[in-house]
């Protein structure tokens, strides 16, 4: 049959037909999600011209008693308040109380019984330990030596002022304290000890180990989220002077610069660190592993006290080990150097003395081509099983190899992965200091992001587990049920890995590489690294910033990808093909082609005539076109007309690739405002030179879409993508 109607009809008729889908408001601005701008917070994202944020520093005196497990520490905290209000009391965060008997992390633990259950994990449920933790508090005083009033709240504790503590003043306090140090490998944990019985040694790896002010910022005044062992943390940035008495025959790792290293270190150590702060193509060794096992065989009596200092960091942490084996390696990042540093026991070995430096030095290249040049002189990676942890300067990771020193790409890739991951953290959120207790995302989402380009620019055939669109493809594809949005608490998160670090990543992954493209991306991310450094963001910034910086309404994008549990399933449902000019005899069709069924290939031909164009289509001052150039122009064309349907519900972009009789192919990429009109169909038309053989929709596997069955016109068997086929390996 001849379908008369005009090409302009043609391309239109998804604005001017009716819509069939309700309507969701995919579309519709954040704007009753956001807090609104302020003189605090901007509205393109930067911090306002009002913009304040407290500051603590401490000078911190430690003893590590490796007799007895034990910490044993004193403290005197100056707080500045930068604020515009008076406050009259402080609140600081008793981290180690979350190892507290009966604490609210334990009581809180859902469980149930079953026919037969491992023992670890019953002990676990049950909290069956007789480890006692916990901060035991000597005293809290202020300057003058006078008590002061406080309460304990759980993982919190109140101190109350004598006095209001107003704007621009500032207030000391000290206080003392001990715990006993968790052994990791049983009771778990972000801090602890780990014990070798081969020759009776531990390798300490201490963090969260002093009371802590906590965050007051001009988004909620106090943090007041207590520590249940998941959601990490929200501190304030100080300046740190600490010193760490413990055997004179361990090494310790620290947040900061060592102060006394001609005290500490043998003049052979000293010697090679010197060769090391020179050397910025592969590490040098200050502690050899024949020194470390040789080590290994004292119990000495007498002390030794290191000194570190940090300036503008958010926290301490450090380890420390008789069993330590130490390489370093200078790195170049613009106008600054940095000395990347390893400590790693024996166990580690083969494995660390040939990857972990290096990883720790690709890792700074990348991320500060990201965001900023590394601001910081060292970034330690320390190995502990079991364990991946991030501080200021120094990181604790995981990946072992067997005891006779063989080890799989597993654990190769695993440990090569942890050590950028955790080293990465020094920006996001050590740096960039968003609050982990409440927004996981906006700490570990970012990072595993950058660990993945890490990965990616710096390795080659590295096994990605998180990043490209196609490994989130099972979690979004889940009951949803077991899903929660990004935009969801740290401790009410349902498969806390997938959401936390891996959907996001894969969403900012795809926002580099589909929908902003990588000049962009880049130019925008890096301006949200700058504006945020050194300070305390929150989501609204992030989602401004990247807005801005890009010229781009991202809108539907956070909507989407952070604030649903949608996924991506965009389905080619059918393809028309068309030719211009009246139809065969032999092509005579119904005269309703919606009625049809969906066609199977591109062997039936549609017909249509491209008429003059009426009258009644010109208004006073629209111009006109010349209709016989434009039938002339497309006479001879193909044109194919797609039906697309959004399954998913996650509005996206529409990567599409034809396929041509010639063997060519043609990629084109529809914007996601495709479906702005009508969130759940959209039609299409395109018109070529040659026949189409085969369209597919995201042939590359770009946008996570969980369905590539229904992606291609003809049907076809899918392929495999790279990251299926390493999974079957």
């Amino acid at each position: 049959m001849r379908i008369k109607v005009c090409l302009l009809l043609l391309i239109l008729t998804h604005l001017l037909s009716a819509q069939d889908g309700q309507w969701q408001g995919k579309f519709e601005q954040m704007d009753d999600l956001l807090a609104a701008p302020n003189s605090y917070r901007n509205g393109d994202g930067s911090p306002g011209p009002a913009y304040w944020q407290q500051q603590a520093d401490y000078k911190i005196k430690v003893r590590l008693n490796d007799q007895e497990q034990k910490i044993e520490g004193e403290q005197v905290v100056t707080y500045y308040n930068r604020s515009p209000n008076t406050l009259t009391y402080l609140w600081v965060q008793l981290d180690q109380n979350k190892r507290a008997p009966n604490n609210d992390d334990l009581l809180s633990r859902r469980s149930r019984l079953s026919d037969s259950i491992p023992a670890k994990s019953i002990a676990f449920t049950l909290g069956t330990s007789k480890y006692e933790g916990g901060f035991n508090l000597q005293w809290v005083k202020d300057s003058r030596g006078r008590r002061l009033s406080y309460v304990i709240n759980k993982t919190m504790m109140r101190i109350d002022l004598r006095e209001g503590l107003k704007s621009g003043e500032k207030f000391e306090f000290n206080m003392g304290w001990w715990y006993n140090i968790n052994d990791r490998m049983s009771e778990g944990g972000r801090s602890g000890y780990e014990y070798f019985p081969e020759d009776g040694n531990y390798v300490y790896t201490i963090a969260q180990f002093y009371p802590r002010v906590a965050v007051y910022d001009d988004y909620e005044g106090w943090q007041n989220t207590q520590f249940l062992g998941r959601g990490e943390f929200a501190l304030t940035f100080g300046n740190f002077e600490v010193a760490i008495t413990l055997p004179e025959d361990h090494l310790v790792a620290a947040t900061g610069v060592l102060q006394n290293e001609e005290k500490v270190l043998s003049k052979k150590q000293l010697n090679r660190l010197k060769q090391a702060r020179k050397s910025y193509d592969k590490p040098v060794f200050i502690v050899t592993e024949k020194e470390a096992i040789e080590r290994e065989k004292g119990q000495p009596k007498r002390n030794k006290t290191w000194l570190f200092k940090a300036e503008n960091v958010r926290d301490f942490a450090f380890a420390a080990s008789r069993k330590f084996i130490w390489d370093a390696q200078n790195v170049k990042l613009g106008d600054r150097e940095a000395l990347a540093m390893s400590l790693y026991p024996k166990e580690g070995n083969p494995l660390w003395e040939k990857e972990s430096t290096k990883a720790v030095v690709n890792t700074l290249k990348t991320y500060s081509d990201y965001t900023f040049d590394y601001p910081y002189p060292v970034a330690t990676s320390v190995h502990a099983a079991a364990i991946g942890m991030e501080y200021p300067m120094i990181c604790f990771n995981y990946g072992r190899p067997e005891k006779d020193g063989s080890y799989s790409d597993a654990v190769k890739y695993h440990m090569i992965g942890v050590v950028i991951h955790e080293v990465g953290h020094n920006f996001f959120p050590m740096i960039v200091n968003s609050d982990e207790r409440k927004w996981t995302w906006m700490d570990e989402g970012l990072n595993t992001f950058l660990e993945f380009r890490t990965q990616a620019e710096q390795y080659d055939n590295f096994p990605f587990t998180g990043g490209p669109a196609a490994t989130i493809v099972p979690y979004m594809k889940s009951k949803k049920e077991y899903i929660r949005p990004i935009m969801t608490g740290s401790e009410q998160l349902i498969q806390f890995g997938n959401n936390a670090y891996n959907k996001p990543a894969t969403a900012l992954e795809i926002l580099r590489g589909v929908v902003l493209g990588d000049e962009l991306f880049r130019a925008a991310f890096r301006t949200y690294a700058q504006r945020w450094a050194f300070k305390h963001p929150k989501p609204s910034d992030f989602f401004r910033t990247m807005e801005d910086a890009s010229a781009t309404d991202l809108d539907w994008f956070w909507r989407g990808w952070f604030y649903t549990v949608d996924h991506v399933d965009i389905a080619l449902e059918d393809v028309k093909y068309y030719k211009v000019g009246p139809a065969p005899q032999s092509a005579m069709q119904s005269a309703d082609p919606v009625a049809e069924e969906p066609s199977e290939d591109f062997e039936e031909v549609h017909y249509f005539t491209i008429t003059d164009t009426p009258e009644n289509y010109y208004w006073e001052f629209l111009a006109r076109v010349d209709d016989q150039q434009i039938i002339d122009q497309l006479s001879n064309k193909h044109f194919y007309e797609l039906h697309l349907r959004n399954k998913g519900g996650l509005v996206m972009p529409v990567i599409l690739e034809f396929s041509f009789k010639s063997g060519k192919k043609e990629r084109i990429q529809i914007p996601a405002e495709i479906w702005r009109y009508n969130e759940q169909k959209a039609h299409k038309v395109f018109y070529f030179d040659e026949e189409v053989v085969q369209i597919q929709i995201d042939p590359d596997r770009l946008t996570a879409d969980t369905d590539t069955e229904n992606n291609s016109f003809p049907k076809r068997e899918r392929e495999k993508s790279r990251f299926e086929k390493f999974k079957q390996k």
